[in-house]
């Protein structure tokens, strides 16, 4: 009998065919992006050392202000925002978007496009 992929199975084959052609370095990291039901987690990534440059999340405890009230994809524009202003302290502007597998859609446009807005290129 044929057993169907649940969802999470056809993300994670989606990501692993992404990352077998995306690499991250000092000079262009790579933005990860994961998103559970209730919070997204970006994270800049030197895959050449293995290293994580920035993490920012909505569990981060300053950010309860900013966050309360605020809807999914509200947040997800926040956390976009904030990624890039902490990527433009460290001096970085040129960045390779990983989407983890999710769809191009949603919570994951909403942070990619933020991130743009406020100065990362992708």
């Amino acid at each position: 009998m044929i057993k169907q992929k649940t969802r999470r199975e056809r993300r994670i084959t989606r990501h692993e065919r992404i990352r077998s052609k995306i690499f991250g370095s000092v000079s262009r990291p790579r933005v990860s992006v994961f998103i559970s039901l209730k919070h997204i987690y970006a994270q800049l990534i030197d895959d050449e050392k293995g290293m994580t440059l920035i993490s920012v999340s909505t569990l981060e405890k300053g950010l309860n202000k900013a966050l309360k009230g605020k809807n999914k994809t509200e947040s997800a524009k926040i956390i976009g925002k904030i990624t890039a202003e902490r990527a433009l302290e460290k001096g970085i502007s040129v960045v390779v978007f990983d989407r983890a597998g999710f769809h191009y859609h949603g919570r994951v446009k909403a942070f990619a496009e933020e991130a743009r807005n406020a100065g990362l290129k992708f």
